[in-house]
């Protein structure tokens, strides 16, 4: 095999790789353009979750005003009853607040100030090993969240195509 054609392998075998790291930190902005604020309705931030796809790698962004709100990540039961007692990491203060998400698994936050959280200011996720699907948990203790499924980018598969056409 040339010298070319190894360094073309190479550049293809580079920019997938840089394609996939790409692809599994997605930044969601929690609430969308809404940010992270006391709700118009309780539903907002899971109606938001629910449209998302959280793997492992992907970062939260948390848009609001540092002292008016905080990010508290909770426990089940604590993000139940609104409680910040049994935090599960540093409460965040100062906004936007940016959190990679590092592990499998659910998740609850929420806004320990006053009576936001009670006023819905609160959400759950599942996050994912892989970016194949995600689903976010409901508030209530039995759910039934819509699936949400992603197709691997087709585009990759046709540069490595288009590519090795030439070669």
């Amino acid at each position: 095999m040339g010298s070319n054609k190894v360094a073309v392998i190479g550049a293809v075998l580079a920019m997938l790789a840089i394609l996939q790291l790409a692809e599994a930190q997605t930044q969601h902005v929690v609430g969308g353009s809404e940010g992270w604020k006391i709700p118009s309705n309780d539903s907002t931030y899971q109606d938001w979750a629910n449209n998302q796809n959280f793997s492992v790698g992907d970062i939260l962004v948390f848009n609001f005003v540092t002292n008016q709100h905080d990010v508290v990540e909770v426990p089940k039961d604590s993000y139940d009853i609104c409680s910040p007692e049994f935090a599960m990491n540093t409460t965040i203060m100062k906004g936007p607040a940016h959190l990679t998400l590092n592990s499998s698994g659910q998740f609850y936050y929420i806004c320990s100030f006053g009576t936001h959280c009670i006023q819905g200011q609160k959400l759950a996720i599942i996050v994912s090993n892989s970016s194949s699907s995600s689903l976010a948990p409901s508030p209530q203790s039995s759910w039934s969240p819509a699936v949400v499924t992603t197709t691997p980018t087709a585009a990759a598969a046709f540069s490595l195509i288009f590519i090795f056409s030439f070669i």
